[in-house]
């Protein structure tokens, strides 16, 4: 179901446009209007459409990967189901697309980030968060293995590729400048999505944009080694790599789905945690022919994903208001937030 209604509430002048006919079998409904086939449905039959799933459509931040296997858990197992859902699990034509989608009423959930959630809330796109996924950093600053530098700092006269973000180039230089480095002196090159051939051919001396559970495991596997750097330790604030949206009308109209949604979703964080192989497996059944998997990847990226996703005490997705404040502070000092709102503006907790 798309939670943006396309029906609205018949207007005086829109009855004045009915004809006498019409308002008759709407008046006498009970009775039909023109013979049986037009009469109320019985008990029976509201109650069986009653029991009918919600339909509720998600679109993914990417093609179908080990990030993704607690969806596909919760619908294989029947959670969502259970919880009364019929869920559409659909992938945008381009990463960008998601948080665009939900805020046009195109999708009723999508996947995307603490800190687009943020600027889209000052560009006010009505969008919130409503669970956080995964809750740490998967972005890196990733360096070759043999390269020699260790540190941030240390690419001060070297170049360094990032992917088309102006969010990534920011974490950058928060990071040389953490640790006592000159951002200035460090060579930013838009290499878009060309991240792994950047790096691995030498076009430049490291890598924003790059995550940990992907283009470090493939790196690895191609025979380029690289240490990543957590950004977290370096100035950046521990963000939300992943998160769920939702938009502010589709909260207003569907508050309670999106809240079934969720529990069926906690339901298949579980099973992923505890059966693992059997969750890549059923996300192996659903690899997009565009984009195949490789399982030993996934593999290994659920290892990275699993303690980067639990909450602790808290269930599943919960979001720690202290964290959105502290993101949205940066973003303000780095000049990537437009407008002024309140955080809690940009999140809610269900």
């Amino acid at each position: 179901m798309n939670i943006f209604p396309s029906e609205h509430p018949v207007s005086n002048k829109s009855l004045s446009l009915l004809s006498l006919p019409l308002l008759l079998c709407l008046a006498i409904a009970v009775s039909g209007c023109g013979g049986g086939n037009n009469a109320v449905p019985t008990s029976s039959a509201s109650a069986e459409n009653a029991q009918q799933p919600h339909k509720l459509t998600i679109m993914l931040d990417w093609y179908p990967n080990a990030v993704h296997s607690f969806l596909y858990a919760a619908q294989q197992n029947g959670y969502f189901k259970e919880e009364g859902l019929d869920v559409d699990i659909q992938m945008p034509a381009d990463s960008n697309d998601a948080l665009k989608l939900v805020a046009a009423g195109k999708a009723d959930l999508a996947l995307s980030y603490q800190p687009q959630v943020l600027m889209a809330r000052g560009e006010q796109i009505p969008v919130k968060s409503v669970a956080a996924i995964v809750r740490h950093p998967l972005n890196h600053l990733m360096l070759p293995a043999d390269s020699g530098i260790k540190s941030p700092k240390e690419l001060a006269g070297k170049n360094a590729g990032y992917s088309s973000v102006p969010l990534y180039e920011a974490m950058l230089k928060t990071m040389v400048k953490s640790d006592g480095g000159d951002p200035s002196a460090v060579k930013l090159i838009d290499v878009g999505f060309d991240l792994i051939p950047a790096i691995s051919t030498g076009r430049v001396d490291g890598i924003i944009g790059g995550f940990i559970n992907h283009e470090q495991l493939i790196l690895e596997k191609e025979g380029h080694p690289v240490i990543s750097l957590d950004p977290t330790d370096y100035g950046v604030p521990d963000y939300y790599e992943l998160v769920l949206v939702a938009s502010d009308p589709g909260l207003q109209n569907s508050e309670g789905y999106i809240e079934k949604f969720i529990a069926a979703a906690r339901k298949g964080q579980q099973f992923v945690a505890g059966h693992p192989q059997e969750a890549l497996d059923l996300l192996m059944a659903h690899e997009d022919a565009t984009a195949p998997l490789d399982k030993d990847i996934e593999i290994k990226s659920l290892e990275l994903l699993l303690p980067l996703m639990d909450a602790g005490d808290q269930p599943f997705g919960y979001q720690d208001p202290a964290s959105w404040d502290k993101v949205k502070a940066w973003l303000n000092d780095n000049g990537l937030l437009n407008g002024d709102f309140k955080t809690q503006e940009a999140f809610i907790n269900l």
